[in-house]
């Protein structure tokens, strides 16, 4: 069920010298949605995330966010890890978050054992795998209990089994919460989705609820990339 406002554009747009990279875009976020953003690479898909979790100022419009940063989560494709344990990763996140440093301990063994990384706590975290350190991600972030969850491609570069194991973990931290992430895999964005927003060049051409974008009639560039995607 759909909830309040979270975020709301107002012709919000982005410049990155001469590029356009978000055309003036006004559109609204509620409580609990899933939203996936696709379109072809250069769509303006991150730079539509970044605005919304307020890495990148607006050149014009504006932008309304009506959950606090620290109550928000962001997800790379390539996940920033320090030169740490596994453990001290997901700890070091809770006690910049202003947790105690033993109450952060534990909080990071939970989080660890629900993503099942228990085993690689004390394992330097650069030397994961892939796939385990998106999951150690998802760990960091599921640690902070946020109330929106933003992804950039989360499961891009990985193998078969992690994009599946990654996927399911994003599933259950998604229930609950506000959900807003960039795919290429169509298939992913059935699953995870409640409504899909298609981009093109930095202008949003279709937002459909996830059923009609598939089912319905959607504009010519839309269909086409549908159709070369799948």
């Amino acid at each position: 069920m759909i909830g309040h406002t979270v975020f709301a554009l107002d012709g919000a747009a982005v410049r990155f010298a001469r590029v356009q990279a978000l055309h003036p875009t006004t559109l609204s976020i509620g409580a609990g949605e899933r939203v996936a953003l696709i379109g072809a690479n250069g769509s303006g898909k991150s730079t539509l995330l970044r605005v919304l979790h307020g890495l990148v100022p607006v050149a014009s419009g504006q932008v309304q966010s009506m959950v606090p940063r620290r109550a928000q989560a962001m997800l790379f494709q390539r996940p920033h890890l320090l030169r740490a344990s596994v453990r001290h990763n997901v700890a070091l996140a809770l006690w910049l978050h202003g947790a105690r440093w033993r109450g952060a301990q534990q909080v990071a063994c939970d989080a660890l054992d629900r993503v099942g990384l228990s085993a690689l706590a004390e394992r330097n975290a650069r030397t994961l795998s892939g796939g385990q350190q998106q999951r150690l991600a998802l760990a960091r972030a599921w640690a902070l209990q946020p109330d929106v969850l933003f992804l950039d491609e989360p499961t891009a570069s990985l193998d078969p089994t992690a994009k599946r194991e990654v996927e399911a973990l994003l599933g259950q931290m998604a229930q609950g919460r506000t959900m807003v992430f960039a795919s290429h895999n169509l298939g992913q964005v059935k699953r995870l989705a409640s409504r899909v927003i298609y981009l093109e060049q930095g202008r949003v051409l279709a937002d459909r609820s996830v059923h009609d974008f598939f089912h319905g009639p959607l504009p010519e560039e839309a269909r086409l990339f549908v159709k070369g995607e799948t």
